[in-house]
């Protein structure tokens, strides 16, 4: 319902400035120019999808052969200590702890589209241990917040987006996404577990969380002393080869537990081509409507004013390119997707306001449409503290997302 509403905004707007430009400026080419981006806006969004159906098939199915090699159960009995810290209410050894870590796992990967048919098998296990079938639990709220804070690890379809955009280096924007995905992902924890009153000070999670803050801090201060074309360097040969390990990895354990690695591949990648077609439509109407904002001259509308507003402070308005995809993000994914193509088609892929788009794309994740359809799917109706958490998440991945950027990207 939210997207309906800004999908009709969207044309509402661009028609009331058009007519405004026809009537006092007389730009009687201002029709023929909206017209124009509906149609190339629309063929733009059926060719990303084309470009994205390899890379999910690929995706799919390497986490198929995962699955069926034990690898994927390996890493949730692993995690298994500190999902029942952080998930006090579910049984020590419940399924659903496994189903919940494969949600996650589509996430880190950056496989969106994934992750949700996982999130609802998971939030469907989550419903069986409910005692208030209505309102949503501890343990679903703490699912929820640990996706709306978008935890990627491998931002997969980002950077096919920057291949397909015709980015000189897809991955430079993974570790300043890694970065900012996490301070979203921690903020949301801490945030939840305060609601809940969950103690964080004790050894499991500790050591986790403080590892990881570790690790992250150690890059952080690694890349600051670097200059900017070396930090692109690594950047991309660290992402490269991770992914490779990655796939390396789960074949490996499938040909331990004598998989047929090959079948197992093709049933996922079916999946995943199914997952391309599915989201075509959706693309070409955000896309369509986002260019027709755009033609109309709204969104340079909004731009230069927040922009005059940063700049008239004394600030750095480099951003606000930018901003569209931050602020769609939490509303929808595809409108989001749709906000980062266009910046990386209007200002560049290269450009700052291309790259900062990308790594708000992979900051956060979709807050109203995750709690929406993950709730809806199980009738809760009473969604407590959900919503207040998972935006404080969005919010801190969001600054966080900004200052990453200006350390990795800006000159």
């Amino acid at each position: 319902m939210v997207l309906n509403y800004i999908w009709v905004a969207f044309f509402g707007i661009a028609f009331l400035i058009a007519i405004c430009k026809l009537i006092f400026t007389g730009d009687t080419g201002i029709f023929p120019a909206i017209m124009d981006s509906t149609f190339s806006s629309a063929r733009t969004a059926f060719e990303i999808s084309l470009g994205l159906t390899g890379v999910l098939s690929l995706w799919m199915g390497i986490m198929n052969i995962g699955e069926k090699g034990g690898l994927v159960q390996a890493l949730a009995r692993s995690l298994s200590p500190l999902f029942c810290k952080l998930f006090p209410d579910i049984p020590k050894g419940h399924p659903v702890i496994g189903n919940i870590f494969m949600n996650l796992s589509a996430n880190m990967l950056g496989l969106d589209n994934a992750a949700t048919p996982l999130g609802l098998k998971a939030m469907e296990g989550l419903q069986e241990l409910n005692p208030q079938k209505d309102t949503a639990s501890n343990s679903m709220i703490m699912f929820l917040v640990l996706n709306t804070s978008g935890l990627t690890l491998i931002p997969v379809s980002i950077m096919v987006y920057r291949t397909q955009m015709g980015a000189a280096h897809p991955t430079d924007v993974f570790l300043p996404l890694l970065l900012a995905t996490f301070v979203s992902t921690l903020t949301g924890i801490i945030v939840t577990s305060l609601y809940q009153r969950i103690n964080l000070l004790n050894r499991t999670i500790i050591l986790t969380l403080g590892g990881a803050c570790l690790v992250i801090a150690g890059i952080a201060w690694g890349f600051s002393r670097m200059d900017k074309d070396t930090i692109n360097l690594w950047s991309t040969h660290i992402a490269n080869t991770l992914l490779f390990c990655i796939i390396i990895a789960f074949i490996a354990a499938g040909m331990r537990k004598r998989v047929n690695v090959y079948d197992a591949f093709i049933e996922g990648a079916k999946d995943g081509f199914a997952t391309a077609v599915r989201i075509i439509p959706y693309l070409v109407a955000i896309l369509v409507a986002i260019g027709v904002f755009r033609a109309s001259g709204a969104m340079q509308f909004l731009t230069d004013g927040i922009a005059d507003m940063i700049t008239a402070f004394g600030g750095n308005a480099d951003f606000v390119g930018a901003l569209p995809t931050a602020l769609m993000k939490p509303l929808s994914g595809s409108g989001a997707r749709g906000m980062m193509v266009d910046a990386m088609q209007s200002y560049g892929p290269d450009s700052f306001a291309g790259r900062l788009s990308c790594v708000f794309q992979g900051a956060t994740d979709t807050t109203f449409y995750i709690l929406a359809v993950y709730f809806g799917c199980v009738n809760v109706t009473r969604t407590r503290h959900a919503v207040a958490c998972g935006l404080m998440a969005d919010a801190a991945g969001i600054l966080a997302a900004i200052g990453v950027s200006y350390l990795f990207f800006e000159s």
